[in-house]
Formats: C-alpha cells, structure tokens, sequence
C-alpha cells in the first residue's frame, strides 16, 4: 500500500457509505494529500458541492419526449452547444436515426454517452438501463450516484471523463445485449471511441469486459490486471450497480480505483 493510500480509502470508502476501524483511526485528509500530482479540491471543499440525496434524485428523474431526443442526445454528447455541432455531437444526432437491431423498437431515447468528449478516461457500462432509457443519458439512478461518489474520491466529476455503454439502446427488462446487437451498435461504440481518444479505459461489470474485451473470461480473473484495446490500456472493474447488492466488494473496487489512479497518475 503506498503511503497516501490509507488517506484515499478512508475517504473513499466514507464516499460509498462504508465505515470502518480505519476511518476513525484516519485523519481527516485533504484530496490534495489523496492525489499530490494534481492539486484539488479538499475533501471540504468537494463534499460541500456534492448534491444531496434529494437534489440527485431529482437531477436523475424525468422523462424525455422523442420530439426533443436529438437535442437531449446532443447535450449529452459531452459538449455545450454551439453553432457548429462537433464530432461528437454529429455522431451522437446520427445515431439518434439508428435503426440498425430491434432494440431501436421499444426504445424511449438513444443513449450515446455524457462528459467530456477530451476525457482521458472513459467508463464503459453494458447497456442502458430503464432510468437511461428515460433520461438519455447513461449511468443515472442508484448506480450513477454511487459511480458520482467513486468519481468524487478520485477527485473527479462527470465533467472530467467520458461515459458510455457498449449499445445505446435499452434490452428488453435490462437482459444483456445480444450478439447482433453489439455488431449493429459497434460503429457508434468505434466511433466514439475514436473521437474522445482516451488515455484510459475502465470497464465496468462482466457484461462490458467480456464485449470490449472479446473473451468470455470470469471478471475475476479479468480484474487486477491491465488489459487493452486497440492500444488504450484498460482496467476492469465491478459495476456499481453490482456493488450496490454486493456491498461487501466495495473495498475491492477501492482497490481498483487505486490502480487506476496509480496508472493515470504515472
């Protein structure tokens, strides 16, 4: 364990609701002694502009029309908006009029991806889900304010990394995307990633590492380990929609979040 790390946990595992014997025993750090190669925020500082629980759910409630689906797929594209659309954001009107597997049926919005569209580091998720189909924007709900936290204990928001999912449009009662449907989406998926050119991937959940990655390997085995796509380095972790039934893991996804703090930090 390097010597800051006993600081980042406490104030990780703070972040995601878990209490332990080294919290009390941690002094109170600051997220300059978490992350000394950047300096940010205190964890002060950072946690008075965390929203509270009522704000959040009222930032992940709502539901779209499809008259307004391309704007909405526009800004959460990752760029505001300007007279001329950037890549992004003209890939992200394209695939609105995607209808290339069945999944375009029954879908409310497409879910393209959200932040910054310069990010270093881009989570990938499985799939939307109902509260993304709603929104049209991925990682809302339960799981998108616990992945806010993760993202707070690195010192980062939404704002400062990209975050898609591998297809863009919701599988019926949230089943893993088919075959055919991972080949229909994946010259968005490409294309996407192409255009952010990231310096880091973090796949979350088995689903994602096992499309992205092209095997059908255990997550256990793909986890605390470096792999890669098409040279980006990639890091596989749980999905926080798995940590929140399994919340004895979220010490292990500390431990990932370590390694993908070392590796950005490098």
């Amino acid at each position: 364990m390097m010597p800051e790390d006993s600081d980042f946990q406490a104030f990780y595992l703070r972040e995601i609701g878990v209490h332990t014997p080294l919290m009390a025993q941690s002094k109170q750090s600051t997220v300059d002694d978490v992350v000394k190669e950047k300096p940010v925020l205190s964890p002060t500082d950072v946690l008075s502009q965390i929203k509270s629980e009522d704000d959040l759910q009222k930032t992940h409630q709502g539901t779209l029309q499809k008259s307004v689906q391309v704007s909405t797929v526009i800004a959460t594209a990752g760029t505001k908006a300007a007279s001329m659309p950037s890549p992004l954001q003209e890939l992200a009107m394209q695939a609105v009029t995607c209808r290339g597997c069945q999944l375009a049926e029954q879908r409310n919005n497409v879910v393209f991806g959200t932040g910054n569209p310069e990010a270093d580091i881009v989570f990938i998720g499985e799939a939307p889900g109902r509260d993304e189909d709603l929104k049209g924007e991925p990682f809302v709900g339960r799981s998108g304010k616990l992945l806010d936290r993760m993202l707070v204990s690195l010192g980062m928001d939404r704002s400062q990394v990209y975050i898609m999912n591998t297809v863009k449009c919701r599988p019926p009662n949230n089943r893993d995307p088919k075959p055919e449907e991972v080949e229909a989406c994946g010259k968005w998926f490409d294309a996407q990633l192409k255009t952010v050119a990231p310096k880091l991937i973090c796949l979350l959940g088995r689903v994602a590492a096992q499309t992205v990655l092209e095997t059908d390997v255990p997550l256990a085995t793909m986890r605390k380990k470096w792999h890669e796509y098409h040279g980006i380095p990639v890091l596989v972790m749980y999905h926080p929609a798995y940590l929140l039934r399994s919340p004895q893991q979220k010490s292990q996804a500390w431990r990932d979040l370590c390694t993908l703090r070392q590796r950005y930090h490098s």
